[in-house]
């Protein structure tokens, strides 16, 4: 009797004891599964905000362009190299500066549908616009516009290194150097596993070079990051990049359809004036047509106007 009730303690005593381990076990999955859920968060987090900002630089560089039909012949199948994270980030943009003309005061610029208008007003030495009570001489002009440019920049930016700037001198180069290394590879900052640091002191700027890819770019995002020197210091951060200018062109010309009228005289308000002198260049009895856009002001202002390649 006395044999059954100990070994029915026992089994009592392993079934707690089985129990207790079951419990322990669920217990750190259940951690492990809240974890993995956070992660999930700062994860899905990081990608919105990736997504925002990649939203943000195509609306920027967005590029309007016209490509014309070209025939193409297929040779071979190319096969694509190996992904490879560590490839810096590449990105071509396209620059393209506006074509400008200072406006004056007591100027005007009119821009007609037809070529040909612009050029037979531009004909005549002077012109005649019927205002309320006077006759105002105004004079036709031909356009020449500033300077402008167009080029590409080719620009690399690269996933595993992090310019620093604003270390304090506040140590050796060395001894800053294994600081900032440790000050980096801290994974509760954001950091990473750190392949090399260099450190300039008289400049108080660095390099820090991370093992993996990926740490360098949520990072430099950040502008700014927590160092343990002598003490806990915010230094800069930013990406480290390369570009290269392509394709660079200058130009300047005269629009074909629009002209500048000078010398006009401030006889009335600025928008009764603007309307006289569209008036008088719509009609075909002064060799005028169809105006696309027109734009007067004051002696007493100036403006600059811009350009669009469908004006030029």
């Amino acid at each position: 009797m006395l044999a059954c009730v100990k070994k029915q303690e026992e089994r009592q005593k392993e079934f707690y004891q089985s129990m207790n381990a079951v419990k322990d076990e669920i217990l750190k999955l259940d951690k492990r599964r809240h974890d993995l859920l956070d992660r999930l968060k700062r994860c899905q987090t990081q990608l919105e905000a990736k997504r925002a900002q990649s939203t943000k630089l195509k609306q920027k560089f967005k590029i309007y362009a016209q490509i014309p039909d070209t025939d193409v012949k297929f040779r071979a199948q190319w096969k694509e190299g190996r992904d490879d994270d560590s490839q810096p980030i590449r990105g071509v943009f396209a620059i393209s500066q506006r074509p400008t003309v200072f406006l004056q005061g007591g100027q005007a610029l009119i821009t007609f549908e037809e070529e040909k208008v612009a050029s037979q007003i531009l004909k005549i030495a002077k012109c005649s616009v019927s205002c309320d009570h006077i006759s105002l001489d105004v004079q036709p002009k031909r356009i020449t516009m500033d300077p402008a440019v167009k080029f590409e920049v080719n620009l690399d930016v690269s996933r595993k290194e992090l310019k620093v700037s604003n270390v304090p001198p506040s140590m050796p180069e060395e001894r800053m150097k294994d600081r900032l290394g440790m000050s980096f590879c801290r994974p509760s900052r954001g950091g990473g596993e750190v392949e090399s640091v260099e450190y300039d002191k008289n400049t108080g700027t660095g390099q820090i070079t991370f093992l993996h890819p990926g740490v360098a770019e949520s990072l430099a995002l950040k502008a700014r990051y927590r160092v343990d020197l002598d003490s806990e210091v915010n230094v800069q951060v930013g990406p480290i990049y390369q570009y290269q200018l392509h394709k660079f062109q200058t130009f300047c010309g005269s629009p074909k359809r629009t002209i500048l009228l000078d010398d006009i005289e401030d006889t009335e308000d600025e928008d009764d004036l603007q309307d006289h002198l569209e008036i008088h260049f719509q009609k075909p009895s002064n060799y005028g047509g169809e105006i696309e856009s027109i734009k007067y002001i004051f002696r007493e202002k100036a403006l600059q106007a811009f350009f669009c390649e469908d004006l030029l």
